[in-house]
């Protein structure tokens, strides 16, 4: 059977089905049992329209049976009579026979063959697919073959759905059985995808195959007149009109113009007229009537060696439709419009193949392709049918697509899952590295080669071992499936069903994007509660690197999308520093950063839960009694965390977050104001009784203050604020830095150059702020106090200036004797020391509003005379500083007295965590110099605290002790017998350095009441007239002496520190 008549092999079958169906008899005919017995077996149903069919083997049991019955019996009564009679008869019993067995045997056998053909046709089609891809010359020549190809696929695929779900009764039991048809059959989406691609190479090469036909056509014409002018053919003596059809075949195939050059998709020609002429020849030859049949057209023509007529004429017909009709051929055969009526199996058949083992991501084109030519299903004559089938196609493709994006998100969730590239990232926690150090060193070699360590946990390189192989090939295998699936999706062509363009490109977009959104808001929280800035900033590295991964294949940028994702997720209003337009009433916030932001405001700042959240001034972080969810605080409020809260979020989630903390410490400033003027009263006779000295006034108006302890309260929370932005500005910083060194040294050079004007101008100020978010600013607290005051309009009433006093009395709280320093984390058990950054950034805060408010005050009284001003500003801002500085003098005078005055022998265990805290406000404080704080507290009292405290602790080694400055932090004040070495101050003072090991020798116990014993070292300061530099100590002169008593040198251990103090320039105490 040549390639032309295989395309027709299933027209063939179902005529036969037809035939001995409507005529009973044909099926005694001896050659005939062979025929229905093939055919039979493969199939159950037989298609009548549509997804109409009849259950074959019933219909035959129900009308072929009796009629072969009936000629049995006929048969056998007349034996006696007849001599054919014994062979009608044995024929019909063996026609009974194969009707009655044959239907169990298609039950049994028929998926089996029709899967096998399906297995060869894929494999065939593959081939033909690589072969003519690499040798599209040969496309043409091999048409017929391809289209034979294509009926074949097309025909076992309606096959496979035609039976899906058949259920067939046996006549004699009357029982029903279904017929067993896999759902999951990967080969289906091989044909498919076989077939889409072999009707893709003929319209690609459409002219090629047109040209190549219209040769063979013209050069058919030849041979034809050779062969009608052979002697056989003379012979026949046709009559006038075959003779006269023949000539005008002829005529025809040599009237078709010659393909020249590259211009055959221009030539048109209607070969139609002949294609009927010979379709008349073929009626005139094979009719009974007619005096030459086809035999003797054969017999004349064949003797000459090649072809015979009647097949040049076959050739011709089947090539001249590749000519005018090769689009209606395609169609034909390779067109699978009539799976419309299956859509639902179809449906799912693709869910259970396109992602199993055997399914290949390229198929979803051909799955998705087949919906194109639905609506070609809806007849003319009943026009609602073709919005029926219109919006069942659209249905049908949304449905596939769905899928398909859920299994290209499965492929990147498994990916970016911990047994996927999270297996070949692991890293061990600093305490499992710890107890896995611990375990290894109590267990033998052998067992420390094991993959797994001591708590169960793989280690780093366990992906090499043996028997992780197989992760890894699955590994390797869904990286290979998500490249093919996005390099076919990315090159698919849209699909076009009736007026709907679907674009797998922009699907797959929006699906890796949605995807990469819902996987951020997902690892946000984890079990217990927020998930580490740092661990969440490489979960989505780890994503990202899946989308650059699956970017490569794909011809659109996935990057900018994630930035714009991460951007929605972050973005929280404008940045109020930098935009100019009016802020919105509702801020519209990403969803991500408001849920960090409010987790850390509510269990880091407030502490809802109780965790006993306390700043460690020392290691920059704040630390927690008991787990905050998941975590220890300083596990998610370290530099290091914060840097990774800043590259996530970028300028929006810190500017979300600053603003969040600005609205906490405004409400807990407001706190201050009312309580400013609540006890103003109270606090004008405090200042009046600080001031003339009277002890008992001042105690008895201190009494009086309501709510002080609650005001502490507010004071400490926010300084605890202040100290988290300080850590977020710098977390900022360094990123800025890091990432867009250029930009942050510039703001730095800004900085420097910026006017010291008073009031500032609106733009000095908003570059100030930026400045102060990135943490270029030296001064932190105050300008984010002041800008805060600003906002709200804050300290704008003369009861602020009582501030100094209200903080005075803070000495007198009951709190003090509950405090205790911790030399491990340089601050106090109870969060106290936030209270010096409290106090430091509000009077600095306020005071800067209150001189800014009396300037704009003046200026609005000198009647438009703004010259005259202008040349004060610099000189209102040195004023400004000096008058903070006075303040915080007032403060610290009034402080240290009340803490003096207040210490008996049987009361003095709140002395040393009060000068402690005063030690740090001057160290917090850029406006409070040492030489200030040593007038009202001298400096070896302070030495002598310290000494005791880090002496005995086991944390501190001796080599701290003797390092840096004091300036910054209380533990390395032990490395100078002098205050001199204010480092941010920017004094001249040469720094001198010695190996002092402490001047008092330190108890045992961290107690306050294991103070040095004051009674015995009488101390007495003399106060002379003395210049006060801006920052830096004093210059003490020698007159200011320190007169110590019994046993004041009594703990000294090691070198004296006179030699030291000799060489000072503006030394401190000269002792004598």
């Amino acid at each position: 059977m040549r390639a032309q008549d295989l395309a027709n092999v299933t027209s063939y079958r179902e005529w036969v089905l037809f035939g001995y169906l409507v005529c009973p008899d044909e099926l005694l005919r001896v050659t005939s049992i062979d025929i229905a017995l093939v055919v039979l077996k493969e199939n159950i149903v037989l298609t009548l329209f549509r997804d109409e069919y009849i259950l074959l083997h019933e219909d035959y049991q129900l009308y072929v049976l009796p009629r072969i019955l009936e000629s049995k019996k006929m048969a056998k009564s007349g034996r006696t009579k007849q001599k054919e009679a014994d062979l009608e008869y044995s024929v019909a019993k063996q026609v009974e026979k194969m009707i009655s067995e044959v239907h169990e045997q298609a039950l049994l056998s028929c998926d089996s063959i029709h899967r096998e053909r399906r297995i060869l046709l894929k494999q065939e089609i593959g081939r033909m697919v690589l072969f003519f891809t690499d040798q599209p010359s040969l496309l043409a020549p091999n048409i017929q073959m391809v289209f034979s190809a294509l009926a074949f696929a097309q025909y076992e695929v309606i096959w496979y759905f035609q039976h899906a779900g058949i259920a067939s009764s046996k006549s004699k039991t009357g029982r029903v059985v279904p017929v067993d048809i896999d759902p999951s059959d990967p080969t289906i989406g091989f044909l498919l995808d076989g077939m889409d691609q072999l009707c893709c190479l003929v319209r690609k090469y459409i002219a090629a195959i047109r040209g190549y036909a219209l040769s063979y056509l013209s050069s058919c014409a030849g041979r034809i007149r050779f062969l009608l002018g052979t002697p056989g053919m003379v012979a026949l003596d046709l009559d006038a009109s075959l003779k006269g059809l023949f000539q005008k075949i002829v005529l025809h195939l040599e009237s078709i113009p010659k393909p020249q050059g590259e211009h055959i998709s221009a030539i048109t020609c209607d070969l139609w007229e002949f294609r009927k002429d010979w379709l008349s020849i073929l009626m005139i030859v094979t009719s009974s009537r007619s005096s030459i049949n086809i035999r003797h057209l054969e017999k004349a023509t064949v003797s000459t060696g090649k072809e015979g007529l009647l097949s040049e004429g076959n050739a011709a017909y089947n090539w001249s439709r590749c000519v005018d009709e090769l689009e209606s051929q395609l169609s034909k055969h390779g067109s699978l419009k009539n799976l419309y009526f299956y859509h639902q199996h179809l449906t799912a058949v693709f869910r259970n193949t396109m992602f199993g083992p055997e399914g290949r991501p390229q198929h979803c084109c051909a799955w998705l392709g087949v919906a194109s030519s639905f609506p070609e299903c809806a007849s003319p004559i009943v026009p609602e049918e073709v919005t029926k089938i219109g919006r069942d196609a659209v249905l049908y493709v949304e449905s596939l697509i769905e899928s398909i994006m859920g299994g290209l998100e499965g492929l990147i969730n498994i990916l970016d899952s911990e047994g996927g590239f999270g297996a070949l990232e692991i890293q061990l926690l600093p305490e499992q590295a710890a107890s896995y150090m611990n375990y290894a060193s109590r267990v033998s070699t052998a067992s420390i080669k094991s993959p797994k360590g001591a708590g169960g946990y793989p280690l780093p390189g366990h992906e090499s071992h043996p028997e992780s192989n197989s992760s890894i090939k699955m590994l390797e295998a869904a990286m290979q499936r998500l490249t093919n699936l996005c390099s076919v999706l990315n090159d698919m062509e849209p699909i076009c069903v009736l007026n709907h363009v679907f674009v797998l490109r922009e699907y797959m977009r929006e699906c890796i994007l949605g995807n990469f959104r819902r996987r951020l808001l997902a690892v946000l929280k984890t079990d217990n509660d927020l998930q580490r800035p740092s661990v969440l900033e490489s979960l989505i590295r780890r994503h990202n690197s899946i989308i650059h991964l699956a970017e490569q294949h794909i011809s659109m940028d996935l990057t900018q999308g994630i930035r714009e994702v991460l951007l929605t997720e972050a973005f929280s209003g404008p940045v109020s520093s930098l935009h100019l337009f009016e802020k919105p009433t509702e801020q519209h916030t990403g969803s991500a950063t408001e849920a960090v932001c409010n987790w850390y405001i509510e269990n880091i700042i407030k502490d809802i839960s109780g965790a006993g959240i306390l700043f460690a001034p020392m290691h920059k972080c704040f630390k927690s009694s008991r787990p905050v969810g998941g975590y220890f605080a300083d596990s998610v409020t370290d530099l290091r965390e914060l840097k990774a809260f800043v590259r996530i979020f970028g300028g929006y989630g810190v500017d979300r977050l600053d603003r969040m903390l600005k609205e906490h410490t405004a409400a807990l400033l407001n706190c201050i104001d009312t309580s400013l003027r609540a006890n103003r009263e109270v606090l004008e006779l405090v200042a009046g009784s600080l001031h003339s000295g009277d002890r008992i006034e001042r105690e008895a108006s201190i009494k009086q203050i309501v709510d002080m302890d609650t005001v502490i309260g507010f004071c400490v929370q926010a300084g605890l604020a202040l100290a988290f932005d300080r850590q977020l500005s710098e977390a900022a910083g360094t990123v800025l830095e890091d990432g867009a060194p250029l930009i942050h040294s510039l703001l730095a050079g800004i900085v420097k150059q910026i006017p010291e004007e008073l009031p500032e101008k609106k733009e000095i100020r908003r570059m100030k702020g930026v400045a102060n978010n990135v943490g270029i600013v030296s001064d932190h607290d105050s300008q984010w106090v002041r800008l805060i005051l600003e906002e709200v309009g804050g300290a704008n009433d003369g009861s602020w200036s009582l501030l100094p006093y209200l903080f005075s009395s803070f000495m007198t709280s009951n709190i003090w004797y509950t405090t205790a320093f911790n030399v491990d984390t340089g601050g106090f058990n109870n969060n106290i020391h936030c209270l010096a950054r409290c106090i430091s950034a509000v009077i600095a805060g306020s005071e800067f509003v209150r001189l800014e408010r009396e300037h704009r005050q003046r200026q609005s009284f000198s009647n438009g005379h703004a010259g005259e001003a202008g040349g004060t500003e610099i000189q209102n801002r040195l004023s400004a500083e000096a008058s903070i500085k006075s303040t915080m003098q007032l403060f610290v005078r009034f402080s240290a007295g009340v803490i003096l005055d207040s210490w008996s022998e049987t009361s003095r265990s709140h002395l040393v965590a009060q000068l402690i805290f005063l030690d740090q406000l001057s160290e917090i404080s850029p406006y409070l110099p040492r030489s200030l704080l040593e007038s009202h507290v001298p400096y070896p009292i302070l030495r002598s605290i310290y000494s005791q405290y880090y002496s005995n602790s086991p944390s501190t080694p001796q080599a701290l002790l003797l390092s840096a400055s004091p300036r910054h932090s209380p533990a390395l004040s032990l490395a100078h017998g002098s205050p001199i070495v204010r480092q941010p101050r920017g004094d001249s003072t040469p720094q001198y350095s010695g190996n002092d090991s402490g001047f008092f020798k330190g108890s045992s116990s961290h107690g306050p009441d294991h103070l040095y014993n004051t009674d015995s070292a009488s101390v007495r300061v003399e106060n002379k007239h003395r210049s006060v530099r801006r920052s830096g100590p004093l210059d003490y002169s020698s007159s200011r002496k320190v007169k110590f008593t019994e046993g004041s040198a009594s703990g000294s251990s090691g070198p004296s520190p006179l030699p030291r103090f000799a060489v000072s320039r503006s030394g401190p105490l000269a002792y004598k």
